[in-house]
């Protein structure tokens, strides 16, 4: 340990804002560009499996970091996170292109990674690498999903929205066993988060977790409704 003072992470500070905005205007560039994509066939595998291998080697040198600063653990370093799964499942989906891997990262991932880059749960804050980290992979997550839509081609359906329920409900218990085994709290089954988020809205314990099914349900549903193609029914 160097004794170094390391920059604290404030709630919409100007790093926070920063991070946000860049992923907005991400987002807006991909929007405008997405139909250029498609002239260079050639070419998108790669990039798509580049930015797979910037993300798998991003999360790599944060559990490398974790282990040299003493600070990995059992309880609140397994990849259990609901992004933190959801990361995998985009570095799978930008590797194999599988349309069904394609739903759960589109629902979970949009709305998961959302919601942790406006109320992140983090302590360090520019220029440090935790930093750079957080926000490279969540919003690797969000725009993969959209670059998925608007440039391949492909369309949330609503059996989708079920499917991603299904699995967010088969992890549930498997993620509240090794919270007990571990004494953790992997996505927040045993508390809240200590630094405020948006689940202090959802009720006290263990309610918000019913709670937040339902909001993620509506927030699924919600983003099947403006992404699905046209012609499919609303059932």
């Amino acid at each position: 340990m160097t004794g170094k003072v390391e920059p604290l992470f404030m709630l919409f500070s100007w790093a926070h804002m920063g991070a946000i905005m860049g992923l907005f205007l991400g987002i807006i560039l991909l929007f405008l560009s997405k139909k250029k994509w498609s002239n260079h066939p050639k070419h998108i595998r790669l990039i798509e499996r580049f930015f797979a291998m910037t993300l798998l080697v991003m999360e790599v040198l944060y559990h490398v970091w974790l282990v040299q600063t003493d600070r990995w653990n059992w309880s609140s370093s397994l990849p259990l996170e609901l992004c933190s799964i959801s990361l995998v499942m985009t570095i799978i989906l930008l590797w194999t292109g599988n349309k069904h891997v394609f739903d759960v990262v589109f629902y979970t991932g949009i709305g998961g990674a959302l919601q942790a880059i406006a109320t992140p749960v983090l302590d360090l804050s520019f220029p440090h690498f935790r930093y750079f980290h957080f926000f490279y992979t969540h919003s690797g997550i969000i725009v993969t999903a959209l670059y998925f839509t608007w440039v391949k081609g492909y369309r949330p359906t609503f059996k989708g929205v079920l499917k991603t329920m299904v699995v967010l409900n088969v992890l549930l218990p498997i993620v509240f066993t090794v919270n007990v085994l571990v004494k953790g709290n992997y996505m927040f089954l045993r508390s809240k988060p200590q630094n405020g988020s948006l689940l202090d809205f959802l009720g006290p314990y263990p309610w918000y977790i019913i709670s937040l099914e339902i909001v993620a349900f509506l927030i699924f549903v919600c983003l099947w409704f403006a992404f699905r193609k046209k012609e499919e029914p609303i059932t």
